[in-house]
């Protein structure tokens, strides 16, 4: 194989990952609480010694230390879990948090399994048997499980995740954080589930009622990354196509001379 082939190949496909991360960030926009990704490359010298049994790369064949693996090493991707803009939306079951933490969210799949999910979206509503869901109809939880309202009478939600109706204290929001955010992951859109090794502890975030918390995404600097990634996605194109004119010149005219 000409080396400069590989190196060209394996430089687009680590500009397809970064891509497919930028695009994904760009699609989610406009999602309550969603907290952007970004990608990583491995470098050389970190990589020496892992190809003997590394099969993560086509034709996802193990390579002996020592051979010539030129070219870039697709790394991991990564989250960012900055604070996200507050928007203020005046609806009363609306709660951004400030700090770190996330709600606490009852979710059931298809197979009927029930799961907690964790979540920075607080656009909350009262569904029809009065317990405090989110858009896509989970529960929300209290400290003491899901949350059961009167939706006949106003509520009044403290800095504490305190919710009063009628001068009487109801329920109060859940939260949940952890001590390494590396053991939580993206689950959908906007939720995280935690994977084996996840510790949590207290949360530390304050509650703000009558705000949305938005993505943390910023258009403009997605758009110069995009721009960049393009770029050098093209410049491993043209290398391709040079080297493919050299083999053709060498192929095809020298063996003339």
């Amino acid at each position: 194989m000409v080396k400069g082939l590989y190196t060209a190949y394996t430089g687009m496909i680590n500009e397809q990952n970064r891509m497919d991360v930028l695009t994904n960030n760009l699609a989610n926009v406009d999602t309550n609480g969603f907290k952007k990704e970004g990608a990583t490359s491995q470098a050389f010298d970190s990589l020496l010694a892992l190809k003997i049994k590394d099969a993560s790369e086509n034709p996802n064949l193990p390579k002996n230390i020592g051979m010539a693996n030129l070219g870039v090493k697709v790394g991991e991707n990564y989250t960012d879990y900055s604070q996200g803009a507050f928007k203020v939306t005046d609806r009363p079951y609306d709660v951004a948090l400030a700090g770190d933490g996330f709600f606490n969210i009852e979710y059931t799949n298809k197979a009927g399994e029930t799961s907690t999910m964790y979540s920075r979206d607080g656009a909350f509503v009262i569904n029809t048997q009065g317990y405090l869901v989110n858009k896509d109809g989970d529960y929300v939880l209290g400290q003491n499980g899901r949350i059961k309202l009167d939706p006949t009478q106003d509520i009044q939600i403290d800095k504490m995740g305190n919710i009063s109706q009628n001068g009487a204290r109801v329920a109060q929001i859940k939260i949940t954080d952890f001590t390494d955010y590396n053991y939580i992951e993206h689950f959908g859109e906007n939720y995280y589930r935690t994977v084996e090794g996840a510790t949590e502890k207290p949360a530390e975030a304050t509650f703000n009622q009558g705000y949305i918390e938005t993505s943390n995404v910023q258009v403009v600097q997605e758009m110069v990354d995009m721009i960049a990634v393009s770029r050098q996605y093209e410049s491993n194109q043209r290398i391709i196509t040079t080297i493919d004119g050299t083999l053709q010149i060498a192929s095809q005219q020298l063996g003339k001379v």
